[in-house]
């Protein structure tokens, strides 16, 4: 979890955990003290939103929360690269575009992003998108300066 940051679209939260503690959990692995853990899972919870659900329970979330907390259990590593199933999958208009731009401020920071969708719009908003059926690349399409570097 060094360089890999994933968001499962089943979530995969621990459900006798809270947001914090569920968002805590992949720092464990790298022997990290509890204080730092805490710090950083208190602000990823916060990139997305939910500062005021921290001590809450998977089953008292839902389900763009509990979406929302395992982007930021992916984010809370700071990993180079972080892959999406889905990612907005269980969030309304207004909380997908907010994650979204976060997605883009992660970009401009230098992470990679590979994101898995059945939307469109998400779709679009990528530097590139390679569309299969059945299993075979019927395009790839790249959007040629959309998140330029200077």
């Amino acid at each position: 979890n060094r360089s890999v940051g994933f968001i499962f679209q089943s979530f995969n939260l621990l459900p006798r955990a809270s947001a914090l503690a569920n968002v805590m959990q992949p720092l464990v692995y790298r022997r990290m003290g509890r204080a730092e853990r805490r710090e950083r899972a208190e602000l990823a919870l916060a990139r997305v939103g939910l500062s005021q659900r921290m001590q809450h329970l998977p089953s008292q979330l839902s389900g763009g929360q509990r979406q929302r907390v395992a982007i930021a259990r992916a984010l809370v590593a700071e990993p180079a690269i972080l892959l999406g199933d889905e990612p907005t999958g269980n969030l309304d208009s207004q909380t997908t575009l907010e994650i979204m731009a976060l997605f883009d401020q992660l970009h401009a920071e230098g992470h990679t992003l590979l994101l898995v969708t059945h939307e469109a719009e998400i779709a679009e908003h990528c530097d590139r998108s390679i569309r299969l059926v059945d299993g075979q690349i019927v395009e790839d399409r790249r959007q040629v300066g959309r998140h330029a570097r200077h």
